[in-house]
């Protein structure tokens, strides 16, 4: 990415002003950033958002450093303009360029840009601090057989999660997993054709999913809009795999949206009827638009709350009130997505793996009573978590709506170790 001088002024404004909100409301990131301004297209949006991803991914390490080098909190526009200086630098120091003159034109870029957001005395506040915040920001990654609280800082995570990874994945796991959070995620697609995809769209070891290389948008959207691309990681597939969807069967995809695995079991059926059901909000729009570009399927949207009673909600749009194979990707922590969610470390607490699981146990409750006789539920979490994933499993399998499940297969996914976005899956089978 080209240093902040480069960049052009509205794409480095509209970063300082999203941050701003961000430290002063701590607003969720993806909302944020759907209110960048229209007009800020191309190059430019995506070097904002790269600046605002970026100082939210180190966001942890960033504030420690400024912490010792400035006595009294600043406000949050200039606060705003030294985490984005902050990134330069850690950029500059990863980079490892030949280049005495980039540290400077960071500061001076920096210093610039406070006296238009701020004031001429916190603009010589700024050259002081950023001028002394290269050297920190230069340090080593340390080992994994260092400290929960090192290892929090340089890596930008809460301690208590760091911990709790240590306990269950061991030292070097934890650190490879911190280190894989740290790195922005490549976009990835999945090919729906018809013919070859395009040479540019780069293969990858997963069947049907490439990457996409950045500085191609142009040819991307009209793929998008054809429906013969469509944006997914492919961890996404392992749920879906475990379903194995056959032609002509009827399936129910719970908590389905925005719709992407839905999208990929209508791919693999290709006859037989299909039903997405989810709660009132927002996000139906993404499924409502994902369900209108299946081929020979037979689909139905559904809006109900799952801890209802949504057999009746079925049976009133004349739909099927038992089926053949059911998937619940279930609202989860997303431990296993936090390259793609940068602020999620920063929102999650420890008493999260305590509701979420019982939430998650109701939910696959409620969805076991829709799978019909010798048919197939498979439960699905984008968190790494044991406590989200086999515990839940195993409490189900020890109660009584669990009695004529079993378990036949499953998968948990490490990012690290995959080279996806990491998450579990589960496939239950109804006597």
């Amino acid at each position: 990415m080209p240093t902040q001088s480069a960049l052009p002024p509205d794409a480095w404004t509209s970063a300082a002003l999203l941050l701003t909100r961000w430290i002063a409301r701590g607003e969720r990131i993806d909302l944020l950033l759907e209110t960048l301004p229209r007009e800020l297209t191309g190059p430019a949006r995506a070097q904002c958002q790269h600046r605002v991803l970026g100082v939210i991914r180190h966001h942890g390490r960033l504030e420690a450093a400024l912490g010792r080098l400035v006595a009294h909190a600043p406000r949050h526009e200039v606060r705003a303009v030294l985490l984005l200086a902050g990134l330069e630098l850690l950029e500059a120091a990863a980079a490892a360029e030949a280049d005495p003159g980039r540290i400077p034109r960071i500061v001076h870029h920096a210093v610039e840009r406070t006296k238009g957001l701020a004031s001429q005395a916190e603009a010589r506040m700024v050259n002081a601090v950023v001028r002394r915040l290269a050297e920190p920001l230069a340090q080593p990654a340390p080992p994994a057989d260092a400290s929960a609280a090192v290892l929090a800082e340089y890596f930008s995570h809460p301690v208590w999660l760091v911990q709790a990874w240590q306990a269950q994945f061991g030292p070097a796991a934890t650190r490879s997993l911190l280190e894989w959070n740290q790195t922005p995620a490549p976009v990835h697609g999945r090919w729906r054709g018809p013919g070859e995809p395009p040479p540019f769209l780069q293969p990858t070891t997963w069947p049907g999913f490439l990457r996409v290389p950045s500085g191609h948008w142009a040819e991307v959207e009209p793929l998008l809009a054809a429906g013969q691309l469509y944006l997914q990681d492919p961890s996404t597939r392992l749920p879906v795999e475990l379903l194995a969807p056959q032609t002509g069967e009827t399936l129910l995809d719970l908590c389905a949206a925005p719709g992407g695995k839905s999208l990929l079991i209508a791919d693999q059926m290709t006859a037989g009827r299909l039903v997405a059901l989810d709660q009132p909000g927002t996000r139906l729009e993404r499924l409502k638009e994902n369900l209108s570009r299946t081929r020979g399927v037979d689909v139905a949207l559904v809006q109900a709350d799952l801890l209802g009673q949504p057999a009746l909600v079925l049976r009133e749009h004349r739909l099927p009130e038992s089926y053949d194979g059911v998937l619940l990707d279930v609202p989860c922590s997303n431990t296993g997505v936090m390259r793609h969610r940068v602020d999620v470390k920063w929102r999650l607490q420890p008493g999260d793996f305590r509701k979420h699981p019982a939430q998650q146990l109701s939910l696959l409750h409620a969805a076991a009573r829709l799978v019909r006789p010798g048919g197939r539920l498979v439960y699905s979490t984008c968190s790494i978590d044991a406590e989200e994933n086999e515990h839940v499993v195993r409490a189900f399998l020890a109660g009584k709506a669990g009695g004529p499940f079993s378990l036949e297969r499953s998968v948990v996914s490490q990012p690290w170790v995959a080279g996806h976005d990491g998450g579990g899956a589960f496939l239950l089978r109804k006597a």
